[in-house]
């Protein structure tokens, strides 16, 4: 009988190394070897039903959907010249945004969107464009109002709202061109009232609008919305280190738009109200100590003049100071900022109650304004 001779013991440990050897192979081929990642079989995955959507969603939307055709894209366009070829060719200064303010082609957006352009185009929200002309503008208010000649089916004022009443916390809309993207839909809230803004001329904006709605460069003159779609004021201004938004946008409030653009459209410019007099500079008013509206000359035949106001004068070689007015209705005057302000409230032929310190003593006198350049 044949028998299989014993295997040398050798043999046996390397026949179990190589099988240990396969066996951790095996386990780090499944375990750790990159799998190939397309799959063949892959479907879309199903589904799932949406819902209806919630109410201040669809609000946001119908808003945008009605309010979105009054806002237009503006182009500032200005004109320059070859020094070698003399020909001249136009280049975009700027953009920014407006919206429609009436069926007639009235444009309204923020001075410094237009200002020294050599010429404007308005872009209106079916992509046509059409050459504006300056109605009037108000640079102390950062307000300006073009016209196109676009067809009345093709204009879609914004209703108008107040800003008065606006309390903090409301929700509110912002829609513009920012960074030239058009028709650009941001929301927020009030986040303070009565703040102030310095306008181009360095005039202070008063009761200014603060939201933190995202405002960047481009939603200048572009409307800003309560959640009824009404216009609240006119966006006109970030505060932003970087240039973009940083949640702290300003708004020229409505109230004042809707007294300012009238008279825009009126004349051309604001009237303004004024006292008939003419007065120190602020620089010269501090060097003598005034803390007030210092009068240097009453125009001869003015209100001022019947009123008894004293501008300063010469007496027996000495010179002696006007009268300094302190106050307006009871609206503390400090410089000349404060008094155009203070006035700014009132219209041509309406009366008011200077206060004025004069040698010392405090007086009030009643006097009523007169327009003024």
């Amino acid at each position: 009988m044949y028998t299989t001779p014993p295997q040398p013991q050798g043999k046996k440990r390397v026949s179990l190394l190589v099988l240990l050897l396969l066996i951790l192979l095996g386990w780090w081929l499944f375990f750790f070897h990159e799998r190939s990642p397309l799959d063949p079989e892959a479907e879309p995955r199903q589904i799932s039903a949406r819902g209806d959507l919630a109410a201040d969603e669809q609000n946001t939307i119908e808003l945008f959907r009605v309010a979105s055709p009054a806002v237009v894209y503006i182009t500032n366009i200005e004109l320059r010249r070859n020094l070698f070829s003399l020909n001249v060719y136009e280049i975009p200064q700027g953009t920014g945004s407006g919206f429609v303010w009436d069926k007639e082609g009235r444009i309204v957006t923020n001075y410094h969107v237009i200002e020294s352009a050599s010429r404007v185009e308005v872009t209106l929200a079916d992509r046509t464009s059409w050459k504006a002309t300056l109605v009037g503008v108000a640079p102390d208010k950062d307000l300006a109002v073009l016209r196109i000649a676009a067809p009345a089916d093709k204009l879609h004022p914004l209703p108008i709202g107040e800003s008065h009443s606006l309390l903090v916390g409301q929700k509110v809309f912002a829609i513009g061109n920012p960074f030239g993207l058009d028709q650009t839909l941001t929301s927020g809230i009030v986040s303070a009232l009565g703040r102030e803004i310095k306008s181009a001329t360095g005039r202070t904006i008063q009761g200014v609008i603060q939201t933190d709605a995202a405002i960047n460069p481009g939603n200048s003159g572009g409307p800003l919305l309560d959640s009824a779609g009404r216009l609240i004021g006119v966006n006109t201004a970030i505060y932003s280190p970087s240039g973009g938004s940083a949640g702290i946008g300003f708004a020229v409030p409505v109230d004042e738009v809707n007294r300012v653009v009238p008279e825009l459209i009126r004349y051309g410019r604001v009237i303004r109200p004024g006292l008939g007099v003419s007065v120190a500079n602020e620089q010269i008013a501090k060097r003598l100590g005034v803390s007030g509206v210092l009068i240097i000359s009453v125009q001869p035949g003015s209100r001022a003049e019947a009123a008894g106001l004293q501008g300063t004068r010469r007496v027996r070689g000495e010179i002696l100071l006007g009268d300094i007015i302190v106050g307006v209705d009871g609206h503390e005057v400090v410089s000349y900022d404060d008094l155009r302000n203070a006035l700014d409230r009132y219209k041509v032929g309406e009366v008011v109650v200077l206060a004025i310190e004069r040698e010392g003593e405090r007086l009030e006198l009643s006097l009523t304004l007169e327009e003024v350049g």
